[in-house]
């Protein structure tokens, strides 16, 4: 999904590092990545001396980012589960992760306060929420059809990934075509994945993180931390 895999594990661990060092002091710090995927995040993370942990409801997802981090030489516990329902104690966690627009796939007002107070649970007293989602306040406006097109290349060549968007009537979820293009040698092999998504503006996610828990939250722009989504930043209430 990035052009340059190693370069935005880097980049991202910067600043979302910064933001952690800059509300919990310098660390290390015990951190949850609840949505780890294939270790983007988490990989980084623990690169910058933090204990990270990952989660993914993919079971497949979680030994990816574990093998990823085995081969760069960091240790990466991971496991498969919900963020509805986290296998870990209360309290335990300095911090915990949420990026690349996960909440999105919880697609009622019940599974995002689940998942939420969950988050809230794992976390010490004053421990740090770091949510990254799309800019959905002016997504909902303009209801795009598609993503641009983006091109990475790998051993393989080049790899060209792009999305289609079909809104529904409610103006908040939408379907999800995840199209990626192989190169073959006789042209190119499609592979299709669906999704449904649902678009939360960020007042609702304010809320939403409020009535489970959290205060001081705090929306970090694109242009203000160079993330490339807002951030969503909250501490944990005592």
């Amino acid at each position: 999904m990035f052009a340059d895999w190693e370069a935005s594990i880097a980049r991202q661990a910067g600043i979302l590092d910064g933001l952690l060092r800059g509300e919990l002091g310098p660390g290390p710090h015990h951190l949850l990545d609840c949505a780890c995927g294939i270790g983007t995040q988490a990989i980084g993370l623990a690169r910058a001396g933090h204990r990270v942990v990952g989660s993914d409801l993919s079971p497949v997802a979680a030994a990816r980012a574990a093998g990823e981090a085995a081969a760069r030489g960091l240790g990466l516990p991971a496991t498969a589960a919900d963020m509805r329902r986290l296998p870990f104690r209360p309290g335990v966690f300095d911090a915990v992760v949420c990026a690349d627009n996960s909440i999105a796939h919880l697609l009622t007002d019940e599974d995002t306060a689940l998942a939420l107070g969950e988050v809230r649970r794992v976390l010490r007293d004053d421990g740090l929420l770091l949510l990254t989602v799309r800019d959905y306040d002016d997504l909902r406006r303009t209801r795009p059809a598609s993503t641009p097109p983006q091109v990475s290349n790998g051993s393989d060549g080049r790899t060209i990934t792009f999305q289609l968007w079909h809104w529904h009537e409610d103006g908040e979820h939408y379907d999800q075509e995840h199209f990626q293009l192989l190169p073959r040698e006789e042209g190119w092999e499609v592979r299709v994945r669906r999704a449904v998504s649902r678009a939360l503006s960020q007042q609702q996610l304010v809320d939403a993180a409020s009535a489970a828990g959290f205060t001081d939250l705090h929306w970090h722009t694109p242009d203000a931390t160079g993330f490339y989504q807002p951030v969503l930043t909250g501490r944990a209430a005592g």
